[in-house]
């Protein structure tokens, strides 16, 4: 993963599903793109919102990190 580019928070925040289509979430360094998972439509997943780093919310989850290996990992958070 060390080939992956590198993304501002601001830029991270854009892909929120509703500024673009694009829909992504960082944890601990790393963006996924989320944008296909059903669980993500519109750029929320519970109390949770896309375009944001989700690595201090991960202790309120139901599930492990093991979740984001479902999902492509497109770049650092920079």
């Amino acid at each position: 993963m060390t080939d992956l580019p590198v993304f501002t928070r601001s830029q991270l925040a854009l892909r929120n599903g509703q500024d673009k289509p694009q829909i992504w979430v960082a944890y601990q360094g790393i963006i996924y793109d989320v944008t296909e998972s059903r669980l993500w439509r519109n750029g929320k997943h519970y109390e949770h919102w896309a375009g944001q780093d989700l690595t201090e919310e991960l202790a309120d989850a139901p599930h492990t990190a093991g979740v984001f290996e479902k999902f492509v990992a497109v770049g650092k958070l920079g």
